[in-house]
């Protein structure tokens, strides 16, 4: 079935004559991407020749999808709007709130019983506002997405940094918190800096151990995490058209890790295979009607270094499996060489565990491949080394993979099954009772993200990112130095074997089959549906409007942490047990920062107290400042707030106190999160001020009063010596989101403005 199929149709009306007044105004051919961005203009027709990487444009998204963790905060805004029902198609999502443990049933229904509060008011929610809601266990929010409603040539914001998924469905998808949600949901315009380019071109095609997960964990290699901030990438060539739609979906979705604003395919024959088999035969005409419209012109593909800003050439041929990690996910290992650099880095060797699931490498073809790695186990009678858990991406991907028997080749190797929702992918996984004394050791995956403590909350597991067939070949060697295309293993016979390549079926022989999905639709009038918040709960809490912050609080600041390092939104608000808690702002609080490293002592949620001189939590001391009234600084690195787009990480130490964020360099979600909370998120302007700030510092902002478009602040540094640092300070406020913070927040522009 296709969910709003009269929606598409009037976007494939439009875009022809969207992107031929775009070509014509820009005075050359198009990338899928300018085509894709130009025909969702808010104003309609294009204009203007937008400059990229420095004008703010306003787009019209088609839709909006949440998940269960952010919807929360995002629905809790949009309560506050004034709005009957959401102005665009949008969906919930229940995939976060599902701890890994059992297995499927027994965790569902756990999860059931401990978060039902919070799935209770998601629910009512979603039906008084018009929202589709896809309950528990229905799957995880991308893979469902791109079953059901991604569509080429789209739009699409959604409140996971893994939104980006559907540009395997030739879309431009892309993360955002959840007041940029709302902003949509209320039927206002949604502003992006116009991206900068990078094309990826990809010539030959994938065999034997190497998969698409490869693609993109060779890209990660190349841009690093933060390569790809401020830019589309979009893949073309060859080697594009010959993978399959939700291969390029999984290419996509790690688009988040190298800072991607997101990432796209042109419309070609595997997405239309791809909607006729998920029963969109409807879309997948339409769509050929105007085909040349939903990938790029010609020109583009032939002469890309004219088109793009940056080229990346890769020969699929030529590619190698990739184990990408530990700690971070563009440190990227060829198999056959990661013996020598896991010996010198004092990597374990032994691998406890192999996960195939999440959002990343979820698809029927996904666990097809690499149940073909596990049968094998079974026929060449080998034991295997490691623990196997197995997340389905939905449950139509569940009921048909069960059908087929690809579950049960898992099961005869006492593999987990379990929930279709996220598990350990975002920390959801008991796999300890104490993680925080857990042993060193290293486990293999299939998802996106290996940050410390990701997992399970352990930060001694050292975890590496592979594509589904890898991590099932490695779980059965046992060994993170295995390379399947050379090494043999001993079978229980004591017979040397080696593992043949993967096979498996882009889509399934029989057809996609569900018994039950987890759809429910919104009640066409939800004007009469109550939606309640017991003030006693400690999971949902109903927001207050934060205060502007004056130009006088900004005088006297204390510093709260200057952080060391890598510093994501994991640091910032972790995920794992606190989940819980994304519905009630002040509980949640008391994770702010505590994953961050004190440039200081080396430690985390350790500062120092400027009060009282002593040493305590990050929550604790920046709530003693709050007391006071004092407000504080927070000062990072490189790539501040990398990870997801979880607008926590923004709103958490809005509600402490603190009114500032300092860095080298932010990441490009965190950074719109700061501002749409009212907060001033600022970067050096020589770097090496950073080494400026002392643990004992005052700080002055000296012409705040002059706050204002491309102009820089000056900030007074006031050492407990008395002395005193000047220091400039850029940032990218443009006078609107200057309005945001003067208001103090965009939410309450946007109630200022229905008022």
């Amino acid at each position: 079935m296709a969910f709003d199929l009269d929606m598409i149709k009037k976007v494939y009306a439009q875009i022809p004559e969207r992107v031929d007044k775009a070509r014509a105004i820009v005075g050359k051919p198009l990338t899928l991407s300018e085509k894709i961005l130009y025909s969702h203009l808010w104003d309609g027709n294009p204009s203007t020749a937008y400059v990229r990487g420095k004008d703010y444009v306003d787009f019209a998204p088609d839709r909006i999808a949440c998940q269960d963790a952010t919807a929360q905060m995002a629905l809790l805004q949009f309560m506050q709007a004034g709005k009957p029902e959401v102005a665009v198609p949008t969906t919930v999502h229940c995939d976060h709130l599902i701890q890994a443990k059992v297995g499927a049933e027994q965790d569902l229904k756990s999860a059931l019983s401990t978060s039902n509060e919070v799935f209770h008011f998601l629910e009512s929610v979603s039906n008084k506002y018009g929202i589709g809601f896809w309950k528990p266990g229905a799957g995880i929010i991308h893979q469902v997405v791109l079953e059901n409603y991604a569509f080429p040539g789209g739009m699409m914001i959604g409140t996971d940094s893994h939104t980006v998924n559907a540009g395997g469905l030739g879309m431009v998808a892309i993360g955002v918190g959840g007041a940029d949600a709302v902003d949509v949901m209320a039927g206002m315009a949604w502003e992006l800096k116009f991206p900068k380019l990078i094309g990826v071109r990809l010539t030959g095609k994938l065999s034997g151990w190497t998969a698409p997960k490869d693609v993109i964990l060779k890209v990660a290699e190349i841009l690093t995490v933060k390569g790809g901030t401020g830019a589309i990438v979009e893949y073309f060539g060859p080697g594009a058209i010959s993978m399959s739609c939700t291969g390029k979906g999984t290419i996509c979705n790690m688009g988040a890790e190298i800072g991607a604003t997101t990432s796209t395919f042109g419309y070609d024959e595997s997405m239309e295979r791809y909607l006729r088999a998920t029963e969109r035969a409807e879309v997948a005409d339409e769509a050929n009607k105007i085909k040349e419209y939903l990938t790029g012109d010609a020109e583009v593909y032939a002469n890309p270094e004219k088109y793009f800003d940056e080229v990346i050439d890769i020969n699929l041929s030529e590619l190698m499996p990739m184990l990408n990690g530990p700690f971070t996910p563009d440190l990227a290992t060829e198999v056959g060489t990661m013996l020598d650099k896991a010996t010198k880095n004092e990597w374990p060797l032994k691998v406890e565990w192999g996960l195939i699931g999440s959002c990343t490498n979820s698809s029927y073809e996904d666990l097809s491949r690499a149940s073909s790695i596990a049968q094998q186990a079974l026929d060449k009678n080998l034991k295997t080394k490691a623990e196997f858990g197995i997340n389905p991406g939905s449950e139509q991907v569940r009921y048909t993979a069960e059908r087929d028997g690809i579950l049960e080749i898992f099961e005869k190797l006492d593999a987990k099954i379990f929930t279709n929702a996220c598990g350990p992918c975002i920390g959801q996984w008991a796999r300890y009772e104490d993680p925080k004394n857990a042993p060193k050791n290293s486990i293999v995956h299939s998802f996106n993200r290996n940050f410390a403590k990701r997992a399970d909350g352990n930060p001694n597991t050292h975890a590496f990112v592979a594509s589904p067939e890898l991590t099932a070949a490695i779980a059965i060697a046992g060994r993170l130095d295995f390379n399947p295309l050379t090494d043999k293993l001993i079978n229980e016979n004591g017979d040397e074997v080696m593992l043949d390549e993967p096979t498996g079926w882009e889509l399934p022989p029989k057809g996609f089959e569900v018994k039950e999905n987890g759809y429910l639709a919104p009640e066409a009038d939800g004007s009469h549906v109550e939606v309640k918040v017991n003030k006693d709960s400690e999971r949902l809490q109903l927001l207050e409007p934060f205060n502007p912050i004056k130009d006088s609080e900004l005088q006297g600041m204390k510093l709260l942490i200057k952080a060391h390092g890598k510093c994501t939104t994991d640091h910032i608000s972790m995920a794992g047990p606190w989940l819980r808690f994304r519905g009630h702002l002040d509980n949640i609080a008391n994770n702010t920062l505590i994953g961050a490293v004190n440039a200081f002592n080396k430690k985390t949620n350790f500062v120092k107290n400027q009060l009282t001189g002593d040493y305590g939590g990050v929550p604790d001391t920046q709530r003693e400042y709050k007391a006071k009234g004092i407000k504080t600084i927070v000062v990072g690195d490189h790539n501040y707030g990398e990870g997801s787009s979880r607008e926590h990480a923004a709103m958490q130490p809005r509600f402490l106190g603190v009114a500032a964020v300092l860095v080298k360099s932010f990441a490009r979600i965190h950074e719109t999160n700061l501002k749409k909370q009212g907060m001033l998120a600022l970067t050096f302007v020589k770097e090496s001020d950073y080494d400026l700030i002392q643990e004992n510092d005052t700080f002055n902002f000296i012409d705040i009063a002059n706050f204002a478009p491309d102009k820089p602040l000056t900030i007074e540094l006031v050492h407990a010596d008395g002395s005193k640092d000047s220091i400039k300070v850029n940032h990218t406020y443009n006078a609107q989101q200057i309005l945001w913070y003067r208001e103090g927040s965009a939410l309450n522009l946007i109630k200022k403005q229905n008022a």
